[in-house]
């Protein structure tokens, strides 16, 4: 699956010369986590645990130019919204970071010009990605504590928050657990992977995905007209998210959420969540952090 990602991303946006040095490596192209470009500088192929091979000794100006015009369909000013952002999504929930000139309208950023650096971030669909995190999380009445994911960014949380999903929409038999009504908020297209709004990467058959809408707008708007059982989003982090969360819970609804940082003390730290985390809102709070090329999740649980 992740091969195949790579493989039409680099097709589909990279200059034949660029192409012909990447896909030649065909033993990486599975354990491509990001794709690497920064004007006059080495192209990185980077993988699993942060390491990174140089697939080109020097990407060019020229270059740097055909893939943005390509990722852009050649219409920087029809993406100006996401390039305040600083990212646009791919189909398949792929997701690019880009830095360059900031061009900005009293005080903020309105969009950005010269782009000079690119960050292909590889969506990635693993079954079974969740099973042990399942475990932590199914709570003795069959449904699930409300559950916060932790981790810095690239950790792997929001592929772990994919396959959570699915498992919970779908149901896991062996554990007692039926499916769920999952309501998605799925602000950058990252979780889901939707294209004209239907999901390309599975994240179960009763979950129903709001697809490029604001976390805080969205939550309240699933529970309005789906009535979902479990409300999922990824990286929370505003105060606006936050409100959104508290009225969720005051609903009765469940939540699955994730967000970034290295542990407790950050998220006790944030000046949003940190109030939120200190009162226990969520059950399980799980940080993921990674030990010799394995995925450690270790449970702070329900902390007062």
């Amino acid at each position: 699956m992740t091969e195949k990602a790579v493989r039409q991303i680099v097709q589909q946006y990279f200059p034949p010369e660029l192409q012909q040095n990447m896909l030649q490596r065909t033993q990486l192209l599975g354990k491509v986590q990001e794709i690497r470009c920064r004007i006059d500088q080495p192209l990185l192929l980077r993988l699993q645990q942060g390491r990174e091979v140089e697939a080109a000794a020097c990407v060019s100006a020229g270059q740097m130019q055909h893939i943005f015009s390509r990722i852009s369909q050649g219409s920087a000013y029809a993406w100006e919204e996401e390039l305040r952002q600083g990212y646009l999504t791919l189909p398949g929930g792929h997701r690019v970071g880009m830095m360059g000139k900031g061009v900005l309208e009293h005080g903020h950023i309105r969009t950005m010009k010269y782009i000079s650096a690119l960050n292909f971030r590889i969506a990635r669909a693993v079954p079974g990605a969740a099973d042990q995190l399942l475990e932590l999380v199914k709570a003795e009445d069959g449904t699930i504590h409300n559950t916060l994911l932790v981790s810095p960014p690239g950790g792997g949380k929001t592929t772990l928050l994919r396959d959570l999903i699915r498992q919970v929409s779908d149901g896991v038999p062996r554990l007692g657990l039926s499916g769920m009504q999952v309501g998605l908020v799925d602000e950058r297209s990252e979780v889901a992977g939707c294209v004209q709004g239907i999901p390309q990467l599975e994240v179960g058959r009763r979950t129903d995905v709001l697809d490029g809408c604001p976390k805080s707008e969205g939550i309240r708007m699933l529970i309005r007209s789906m009535a979902p059982q479990v409300v999922a989003a990824d990286e929370i982090g505003t105060a606006a998210d936050v409100q959104a969360l508290e009225e969720a819970l005051q609903s009765g609804v469940r939540i699955i959420t994730t967000a970034h940082g290295r542990g407790w003390q950050d998220l006790c730290n944030h000046p949003a969540l940190g109030p939120l985390v200190q009162r226990g809102f969520f059950a399980r709070i799980i940080s993921l952090h990674w030990q010799a090329g394995t995925m450690i999740l270790q449970c702070e649980g329900d902390r007062p």
